[in-house]
């Protein structure tokens, strides 16, 4: 497989040459350049967007950073955490480090479990918290200042009172990840942190700092993340490669063909759910999205073999309504468009 690469400073320049060119010489080259163009130009226009990078088959075709802190640069990836948290569930299974989904809390971690705990929060599985579906109360939204402020998150999260039957409806929560990842934890012996480096960081050979932790010392599952732009990408491309990179695999096709199955929805943006990752079109437009707070996105169109990461102002929000909607239109109008005259 071509690394990926990031294009030189002079880009913007670059490809207007080299598009002329095209043009008189391969038409078909020139309007493809002209179209990844384009997926830039949209880019540059939202003025809460920090980075974008773009590859097709291994080589990227785009790359700004139109402000923000880089390409290279470590950014708040927000709630993309699910979705790295539950790719090392498929690592610790893979490595049968857990036995499979279907292992509950009781079995795998009893001592997480507070006495004011509802009965059925030993019943838990993995695949519960994972595809956020634990019934319990949420502590997302306007529940997530008086949890963060607690001092266990892990047992408040799970102290919290049961609103609907496990396995059933989505339940947005950060706090489902956060125990999510403090079981593996527990199982491990390691911190999520090292779990991180371990199966993801050192394979990928990107960065992974270390941040936000608990009142008990636990780093945070879920949220407060950092990753660059161009460790996003490589993330994003191991997974459109069905879990291997550069020769080397991270996580089996297995656990991505099962992450890649809807099982629930999201009651905000209406986007089925996977195994921490948003699902959404059809055909050759199907993909996989990573969605963070602010409008931090890795998304993966396999059958395009396209991978987008995309940073943002994480301090701003992006509802579905609004920013978020803007770039789902970026993915699903310029971004579908390049990929398919490629």
């Amino acid at each position: 497989m071509t690394k990926i690469h990031a294009l030189a400073p002079d880009r913007r320049a670059f490809l207007a040459m080299t598009t002329a060119t095209l043009a008189l010489a391969r038409p078909g080259l020139a309007q493809t350049a002209t179209s990844w163009e384009a997926v830039a130009e949209a880019a540059r226009s939202h003025d809460q967007l920090h980075a974008i990078l773009v590859a097709q088959g291994g080589e990227t075709v785009v790359a700004e950073a139109p402000r923000g802190p880089g390409l290279s640069a470590a950014a708040n990836v927000k709630s993309v955490s699910k979705t790295l948290v539950a790719l090392l569930l498929g690592a610790a299974i893979d490595r049968e480090v857990v036995p499979g989904v279907d292992a509950t809390i009781g079995e795998l971690a009893p001592g997480l479990i507070p006495a004011n705990a509802a009965p059925e929060v030993a019943d838990i599985t993995l695949e519960d918290l994972v595809t956020l579906r634990a019934g319990l109360e949420r502590t997302s939204g306007p529940e997530y200042g008086a949890w963060v402020a607690s001092g266990n998150w892990v047992a408040d999260a799970l102290g919290r009172p049961m609103v609907a039957e496990p396995g059933g409806r989505m339940l947005y929560s950060t706090g489902s990840t956060h125990i999510l990842g403090a079981v593996l934890s527990e199982v491990t012996g390691d911190s999520l942190l090292s779990l991180a480096r371990q199966w993801l960081g050192n394979p990928l050979d990107v960065s992974i700092p270390p941040w936000t932790r608990d009142p008990q010392g636990r780093f945070m599952g879920g949220n407060e993340m950092a990753l660059s732009p161009r460790a996003m990408l490589r993330i994003g491309e191991m997974v459109r490669q069905g879990g291997t990179l550069d020769g080397t695999r991270v996580i089996s096709q297995d656990w991505l063909d099962r992450s890649f199955e809807p099982r629930g929805r999201s009651p905000f943006s209406g986007m089925s759910y996977g195994y921490g990752w948003f699902l959404g079109g059809q055909g050759e437009g199907r993909f996989a999205l990573a969605r963070g707070y602010g409008g931090q996105v890795i998304c993966v169109m396999p059958e395009l073999e396209t991978v987008v990461a995309i940073t943002s102002d994480p301090m701003r929000p992006a509802r579905s309504g609004g920013y978020f909607g803007d770039l789902m239109d970026l993915i699903r109008g310029p971004v579908l468009s390049a990929a398919r005259s490629a």
